[in-house]
């Protein structure tokens, strides 16, 4: 694989994530990885928006690391806020078209954290990238049709930007990565620093 931006190193990422946008991310940016998803359960964790994805993304990365420390480990996780309001992953259609409806024509925010260590090289960091997204305003046979595509069931503030809610958005301000589950440019930049700096 021609990899141009993610710097040379001898072992593959490990994605501590079955998420297949963030599969697909790591695929288009040509890093080398291993999705190697582990048992963490989502409860409810108590926080600001930052805080919520920092704890996942970090509970993600420890939770599979025994199983690879040769390797740099990635955990991530996404977070959609509508003002001080945290909106995860419906539990069924009525709670999707719930928070969909909360979204039309408004903006909100997508926050992405994440946490990669890799003890061989000594690398441990973190952050959190925040995206600003705003809804066209959506009728409710809209937001019913979209519901019923089944693409809300399994995403944070029940929309998937990178398929049929693209339709949804109407503004975006900030790292459309970020919103489809991982800000790539960031991960990248932070990564590659460190690697370099041998920190």
């Amino acid at each position: 694989m021609n990899r141009i931006l993610w710097l040379q190193t001898e072992v593959p990422l490990v994605l501590a994530s079955k998420s297949p946008r963030r599969k697909a991310i790591l695929e288009m940016a040509g890093i080398p990885y291993i999705q190697s998803p582990g048992n963490i359960d989502e409860n409810d964790f108590i926080g600001s928006p930052s805080d919520v994805v920092l704890h996942w993304a970090r509970k993600k990365t420890f939770d599979i690391l025994p199983s690879w420390k040769s390797n740099p480990v990635l955990g991530a996780d996404t977070m959609v806020a509508l003002g001080d309001k945290l909106l995860g992953k419906p539990e069924n259609a009525a709670l999707a078209f719930d928070m969909l409806t909360q979204l039309s024509g408004k903006w909100h925010s997508v926050y992405g954290g994440v946490c990669v260590i890799w003890p061989e090289k000594g690398i441990d960091f973190e952050f959190v990238e925040s995206t600003r997204v705003r809804f066209r305003t959506l009728s409710a046979e809209e937001i019913r049709m979209y519901v019923s595509s089944g693409e809300s069931m399994d995403k944070a503030g029940a929309y998937g930007i990178q398929g049929l809610g693209c339709a949804l958005v109407d503004r975006v301000d900030g790292c459309y990565f970020n919103v489809m589950g991982l800000p790539i440019s960031r991960l990248v930049y932070e990564f590659n620093i460190r690697l370099m700096n041998g920190v």
